[in-house]
């Protein structure tokens, strides 16, 4: 059977997000390939890598555009900011499972086009977190920036807790709102 790029990515993802720092040959005998088949279609690592980051740097776009940020920015609605908080959030728990390895991953942080997309999607959240401390959904007394940084380690929990199994999957979403939108202290605490 001939496996498609789309498909060596996809089964690559899976390996990468199991054993991070696999090679160019466990990647090719985990995806059931030869070495000189995966390197018909990527030549190097690094190739592999930079297909897979823009790969889910393109789902982030898809989930703040599903989520419909852009708009609640501009909007300064409490309940619309509220509704794409949410959609964004949950929106990200996907991105997070499926591409989890790149949260981490060394290669991912400093490639330029990597970290040049990167920042621009990070920015449009930013925006959108600094949107809704005005509107009094988030705490105003937080650098927004600081916000987008707690939704990203958020992120690795989710990852991290999914990957060893902590949690169930259909528990996430509740547990992500939560800890982002009311912390960990106890509620006599708050």
């Amino acid at each position: 059977m001939v496996m498609s790029r789309e498909q060596i990515m996809t089964a690559a993802i899976q390996h990468l997000n199991k054993d991070p720092i696999a090679s160019m040959a466990q990647l090719a005998e985990a995806v059931g390939i030869s070495r000189a088949t995966l390197h018909r279609q990527f030549s190097s690592r690094e190739e592999l890598m930079l297909a897979l980051g823009l790969r889910a740097l393109e789902q982030w776009q898809r989930v703040q555009e599903a989520a419909g940020i852009a708009e609640a920015t501009g909007s300064a609605d409490p309940q619309v900011l509220d509704k794409a908080m949410t959609a964004l959030l949950t929106g990200l728990i996907d991105v997070a499972d499926e591409y989890g390895f790149g949260l981490t991953d060394y290669a991912m942080a400093v490639h330029p086009e990597l970290l040049r997309r990167s920042d621009e999607l990070e920015e449009s959240e930013i925006a959108f977190y600094a949107a809704a401390q005005r509107a009094g959904l988030l705490r105003g007394d937080l650098p927004a920036r600081w916000v987008s940084n707690t939704v990203y380690g958020l992120l690795v929990a989710v990852r991290e807790s999914l990957r060893r199994g902590d949690v169930a999957r259909r528990d996430v979403p509740r547990l992500l709102l939560g800890t982002f939108l009311h912390g960990t202290a106890s509620r006599g605490n708050a």
